[in-house]
């Protein structure tokens, strides 16, 4: 079964309530076997619109990255990142090797 990344390109506009959401859909994200494989390190925006905070992460499947953002854990910590920041969020399934 085909892995799924999980990328979002955020804007924080409260940083006080983002960081909570972030620290809750931690144990959210690892509870459905997410692995951060980047999170707002360094980039460079080369199309579209540049957002300062970048995180992948890596998830079993497409159904296990689904079945996470739709959890009433995740849903909980989102609670916190609505009105403190402009996000896009994405799912896409790995290309087989």
């Amino acid at each position: 079964m085909p892995t799924a990344l999980w990328i979002a390109n955020v804007h924080v506009t409260d940083e006080d309530a983002y960081k909570e959401y972030a620290s809750r859909a931690t144990g959210a994200i690892a509870d459905h076997g997410g692995v951060f494989l980047a999170r707002a390190g360094k980039h460079e925006q080369l199309e579209g619109r540049d957002r300062a905070r970048n995180v992948v992460a890596r998830f079993p499947s497409l159904q296990a990255a689904h079945d996470c953002y739709h959890s009433d854990a995740y849903q909980k910590a989102l609670d916190f990142a609505r009105g403190a920041s402009e996000r896009d969020l994405v799912i896409v399934e790995e290309a087989a090797p």
